[in-house]
């Protein structure tokens, strides 16, 4: 978590002859950071201003405890998926309706964006989550969680709602928190 590091220190995933790559964060560097608070702005309409990412808050989420996953499109970031495990939550009221917590089984999807301009087209969110998710598999995890909106969990496969929250922080609507099993 240096200030001193211009350039980020990731480890390529998966890449494409089409300029897309997915690549894990290592290390978040300076140049990067810029292009993550303007992707995060895609956050904000949906779960409200404290999803926007800032200097001073992006170290929380782009660390070693972290699995920060990054997609680029001709070196420019395009969009991002964080994963943490869950019991990093086990203060918040929230995940004791989680049945594996303190199981060590469970990786929370934290964030989730793909900009605008990028979104339904070339399968780009597709693949970043597919990677995620393998990834997460690959390291033991039996579960994926998360939050969204009110109603989107009944789409994902193998998929379980386990609580729906009226209020969401600074979510204007409902939200469900699930769980999938990988």
């Amino acid at each position: 978590m240096s200030l001193d590091l211009i350039k980020s220190e990731v480890k390529t995933i998966a890449s494409s002859k089409y300029s897309f790559t997915i690549e894990l964060i290592i290390n978040i560097g300076t140049e990067d950071i810029p292009d993550l608070i303007e992707t995060s702005k895609g956050l904000v309409e949906v779960f409200g201003e404290n999803s926007l990412l800032n200097e001073n808050n992006i170290y929380k989420y782009f660390n070693k405890k972290t699995l920060p996953f990054i997609a680029r499109y001709k070196g420019n970031i395009i969009g991002y998926i964080i994963g943490v495990p869950l019991e990093h939550f086990k203060e918040e009221s929230w995940s004791h309706f989680d049945t594996n917590l303190n199981k060590n089984n469970t990786l929370y999807t934290y964030a989730f964006v793909i900009r605008k301009k990028f979104q339904g087209k070339n399968g780009y969110a597709k693949t970043l989550k597919k990677i995620y998710l393998n990834w997460a598999k690959k390291r033991d995890y039996k579960y994926i969680s998360g939050h969204v909106a009110h109603g989107i969990c009944q789409k994902f496969k193998k998929t379980e709602l386990v609580k729906t929250f009226p209020i969401w922080y600074e979510a204007k609507n409902p939200f469900d928190y699930y769980r999938r099993t990988i």
